[in-house]
């Protein structure tokens, strides 16, 4: 790598169906960017997570994103739809980073054998594949937000379903990050990459201990931006005071090896 990046996959476009959540236009994602150093970010649809068929909100992500060079499509994949292997050809074909799905919001079973079919094959066309533990906190959803969180077995049976799969999961906290790396074998967590959007800095120190006991290495930048404020990622770096390989390595140089 040379010059220092620092790169959110974890943004989206759109709005968020219980609650007001500005700033998921293109502009506005932008305008953020700016505001706190974000020089990429990778774009999923958030309004399309909670349609029938998700794959409906790929187009509108595609065109979104061929305003400017610095935003990445994430496109939706059902593994239930008949054209979940025509929207990874496509995200292959259009260069996506990587393609996303969300089991538990489109009622199916996040370790079932469609997701398992889904996983494999985007380890055979060379993406990875994002999943999001949760949107939303608990604490604060709308009684109609009854899609149920990932679970840590989930992701590992997700990595095991082909020697290839790659994933990136967002949205984890500690406790799931710790389950699921430590239940899975040094092969399997080397191809599961973490963002730190939902992980606690100072002064609870989560992500201090995760970066020792799990590797610097597991862990890439991501905001979840608009349902969560951009800034919220950068201060925990900052106040964690980390030697500047190792922030360089989380802000972007982690996601470049695990693309290459």
């Amino acid at each position: 790598m040379t010059d220092p990046m620092r790169i959110d996959v974890n943004a989206f476009l759109g709005r968020y169906p219980f609650r007001h959540a500005p700033g998921g236009s293109p502009q506005a994602l932008l305008e953020a960017m700016n505001r706190v150093g974000i020089e990429q970010a990778w774009l999923s649809n958030l309004s399309a997570v909670f349609w029938k068929d998700p794959t409906e909100g790929n187009e509108l992500l595609y065109s979104a994103v061929q305003r400017d060079p610095r935003l990445l499509p994430v496109p939706a994949i059902h593994p239930e739809l008949a054209n979940w292997k025509d929207v990874v050809e496509e995200a292959a074909r259009r260069e996506a980073p990587a393609v996303r799905a969300d089991p538990t919001f489109y009622g199916i079973d996040p370790a079932g054998a469609g997701m398992l079919a889904v996983a494999a094959g985007c380890a055979d066309a060379g993406l990875p594949l994002m999943l999001a533990v949760r949107l939303e906190d608990s604490r604060q959803r709308h009684p109609n937000d009854r899609a149920a969180e990932l679970s840590p077995h989930d992701i590992r049976a997700l990595v095991r379903a082909h020697p290839r799969v790659r994933l990136i999961v967002t949205h984890a906290d500690r406790e799931f990050i710790e389950q699921a790396h430590f239940g899975s074998t040094p092969a399997e967590a080397a191809r599961i990459l973490w963002d730190i959007c939902w992980i606690w800095g100072p002064p609870e120190d989560h992500l201090a201990l995760l970066l020792e006991t799990v590797g610097v290495e597991r862990f890439t930048f991501g905001t979840g931006m608009p349902l969560r404020i951009p800034e919220n990622s950068i201060a925990k770096l900052d106040l964690l005071e980390l030697p500047s390989e190792s922030r360089v390595r989380i802000e972007a140089g982690n996601l470049e090896t695990f693309l290459a």
